[in-house]
């Protein structure tokens, strides 16, 4: 039997004006966005490589670019966190890891720049990244921002504690069966309530289970 030969990738940052080009294509051809109002200016990504942001690029074999993220440095009343605006990977690559590669290498950037939290959102009613953020990286859903880019837009905030490898998950108080007729409403009430999102257990019929315990830091 013959066996496909693995691929092998590795995660760099970028840093220069020919790769920042190519990862605002990618970002368009991945969004599918046609509109120039919608796309990514190269020069806004070598802003923030220069100036404490993040803008990591996976490479495959051939050294072209099948993924890429960024971010920058933001701050709230509990002090500075680094905040990952979009990641994405190339069709043809997902499945491969690749989304876990580049929060690594997004974590490595923040801590080099002495940052210990990490924070980003993601659609609620999207099973498979509810599982991704909560479970493989063991990030919190801490907030809900309803409406977030506009109607029909509501979005979790998810919080990463970089400073340890996998946080231990409480037992959960409270579960949330997905799809739900009042999503919002039901994530603002139980994250009002003090709790955050802990887990999502997708089921085999695409439908998942939430689960939600109190905050690492209450």
């Amino acid at each position: 039997m013959n066996r496909i030969p693995e691929v092998s990738f590795r995660a760099v940052s970028l840093t220069t004006a020919s790769r920042f080009a190519e990862a605002s294509a990618l970002y368009r051809e991945v969004f599918g966005y046609l509109d120039p109002a919608y796309g990514l200016n190269p020069r806004l990504l070598g802003a923030l490589a220069s100036n404490g942001g993040s803008v990591v690029g996976i490479l495959d074999e051939s050294d072209q670019l099948v993924a890429f993220a960024y971010g920058f440095c933001a701050t709230d009343r509990r002090g500075f966190y680094h905040y990952s605006q979009s990641a994405v990977v190339a069709a043809a690559q997902q499945g491969h890891g690749l989304g876990r590669m580049l929060k690594h290498a997004q974590k490595e950037v923040a801590l080099s720049h002495g940052m210990s939290r990490m924070r980003w959102t993601y659609d609620p009613a999207q099973i498979r990244n509810a599982h991704f953020n909560l479970d493989v990286l063991g990030a919190r859903g801490r907030w809900f921002a309803p409406d977030m880019y506009g109607p029909g837009t509501d979005r979790v905030v998810v919080e990463w504690d970089l400073t340890r490898e996998r946080p231990s998950t409480p037992a959960p108080v409270a579960e949330l069966a997905v799809p739900t007729a009042d999503l919002r409403g039901a994530f603002e009430e139980l994250l009002g309530k003090g709790l955050v999102a802990v887990s999502c257990r997708r089921l085999p019929d695409g439908t998942g289970v939430y689960y939600f315990g109190p905050a690492d830091d209450a």
